[in-house]
């Protein structure tokens, strides 16, 4: 039988590498020279695999005359040219739901890090300074008002992990959820005044580009913190770097960026941020399930089977 040609936008832990290579021709598009895909080629490329940092671009789309599927490694589609993908009958789809835990527990650690300053704490310890004084008082997490932006899958999920901490939670979003009982916010600046703490799990796009600028943090205040492990896209960093700069805002906790993984230097400048570098879903269960889910996306397509988790 001969496998299907599968164009590879970025690379996937080595067992999902292996389980690809095994049922398709891989063309592994990090690997192609200046030229790219030759003409002979493109023609037989039905199905393509990107991930969500990655997407792919309408060039390339068009450049694929007979592709019939984008299988997308991560939750976020926002890279990928879907205007071009509907017009052409392209099926895409990524991985949700495998990933809500992680990247809620993520946020629940940056939370913790940033306001109780975890990093300072351990940097205060290794350098010795402990003998001479202790480090300054920091908030508490537990008993704050958090403001949850984005009450989808990932952001309920973090929903009920803040219920723990015994929080008054509000949320915002297009419209109120009936399926929940915290306070809907239909404005975000206004969520951002209420809020001691406001947590982005937004998905990216055109309608969250920049939601989060100087008006949002101004209302946040100098006792507010903000944690991001949507998009980069959403936030307006120089308005962010601003802030923090000036301690307009106490702190933030951020796993995304605008132009990761080439951030802007002056974060590291800073003493009132934890950085991570997109980590939202990177645990060893987490990163299998979302292969598998990939796989079997792809080995569905080919089956004349339902997709298992359409985007469109």
């Amino acid at each position: 039988m001969i496998k299907p040609d599968l164009l590879m936008m970025g690379s996937y832990p080595d067992g999902d590498m292996e389980a690809l290579s095994s049922a398709y021709r891989l063309l592994k598009h990090w690997e192609l020279g200046p030229e790219g895909l030759g003409v002979a080629s493109r023609p037989l490329i039905r199905a393509l695999a990107t991930r969500g940092d990655l997407g792919v671009d309408t060039q390339t789309l068009e450049s694929l005359p007979n592709l019939e599927i984008i299988a997308c490694y991560g939750v976020g589609v926002d890279a990928i040219d879907l205007e071009t993908a509907r017009r052409r009958g392209i099926r895409v789809t990524n991985t949700p739901d495998v990933l809500n835990g992680d990247v809620a527990d993520l946020a629940i650690g940056l939370a913790l890090a940033t306001m109780r300053r975890i990093p300072a704490g351990d940097a205060h310890v290794r350098s010795g300074d402990w003998e001479r004084g202790n480090p300054a008082l920091a908030p508490r997490l537990h008993g704050k008002k958090v403001g949850i932006a984005g009450l989808g899958r990932i952001g309920s999920t973090l929903a009920r992990r803040f219920s723990g901490f015994d929080v008054e939670i509000g949320y915002f979003g297009r419209s109120p959820r009936k399926d929940t009982p915290h306070r809907y916010f239909d404005d975000l600046t206004a969520l951002a005044a209420w809020a001691d703490l406001l947590v982005l799990t937004l998905p990216g796009g055109n309608a969250t580009h920049k939601l989060v600028g100087a008006q949002v943090l101004q209302a946040l205040g100098p006792e507010g913190y903000l944690v991001n492990v949507s998009r980069g896209s959403t936030v307006d960093e120089a308005a962010l770097l601003q802030a923090l700069e000036a301690r307009a805002i106490a702190g933030a906790g951020l796993d995304v960026f605008w132009n990761e993984p080439r951030i802007d230097p002056r974060f590291a400048r800073l003493d009132n941020v934890v950085l991570q570098p997109h980590l939202g879903s990177a645990t060893i269960e987490t990163r299998r399930a979302m292969g598998q889910l990939v796989r079997d996306n792809l080995t569905a397509h080919f089956a004349g089977l339902p997709l298992l988790t359409p985007v469109i």
